[in-house]
């Protein structure tokens, strides 16, 4: 089986790429872009030794021409796999057609609670006792595709928004893995909303 190329999109520190580099993710990680010079993570990524780039959003004057000036730089990686790791923009048709069925994003929060920003600041105001984090499908509905996997945590009465995040933020080192591996040994399976895991092959 042809390993899979996989690019990751960050807009900061890059905290599940860590996570990331030490897994047996069934594919390579080719490039990690970010839409931020500045962005933590793009310097984890040059001390791993791949390859990074910068498509910064204030040089375009809308959101879809920014986002094909993306495309454009991702299809030089050769994807099969765009992973969105803490990347903060909210991508036009023009990206995420272009890599339909093959672009996931990290989110925390259980989708579909607390879809967009200040999950953990939410979840506490709230009340909520379960909170978490989810891998999905990138479609044109925001935080909204099919869910590939999910994992809860706890919320205690003395949670912070910033302890909460780093809970959550655990559990998310443990989940996107996960859900890549998945994808590089082709047991996804998208049906409407739902998200299949096929069971492991038998060998040939």
């Amino acid at each position: 089986m042809t390993r899979k190329r996989i690019a990751i999109l960050i807009s900061g520190r890059g905290s599940n790429l860590p996570a990331l580099f030490r897994a047996d993710l069934g594919g390579d990680i080719v490039a990690i872009g970010s839409n931020k010079a500045d962005a933590k993570g793009l310097d984890l990524a040059r001390d791993a030794g791949i390859p990074t780039f910068v498509v910064s959003h204030k040089a375009f004057a809308t959101r879809e021409a920014f986002d094909a000036a993306m495309v454009d730089e991702l299809n030089r990686h050769r994807p099969d796999l765009v992973v969105l790791s803490g990347f903060m923009r909210i991508l036009t048709p023009v990206f995420v057609d272009a890599f339909a069925d093959r672009l996931v994003n990290v989110h925390p929060s259980l989708l579909p609670s607390y879809p967009g920003l200040d999950t953990h600041r939410k979840v506490i105001d709230e009340g909520v006792k379960i909170a978490g984090c989810t891998v999905h499908f990138v479609n044109g509905e925001l935080d909204g595709g099919p869910i590939i996997a999910q994992a809860a945590v706890n919320v205690e009465e003395d949670d912070t928004p910033q302890m909460l995040q780093q809970k959550v933020l655990a559990q998310e080192n443990q989940i996107l893995p996960y859900a890549v591996r998945l994808f590089c040994d082709n047991r996804l399976q998208i049906n409407g909303k739902r998200v299949r895991v096929l069971p492991v092959a038998a060998p040939a």
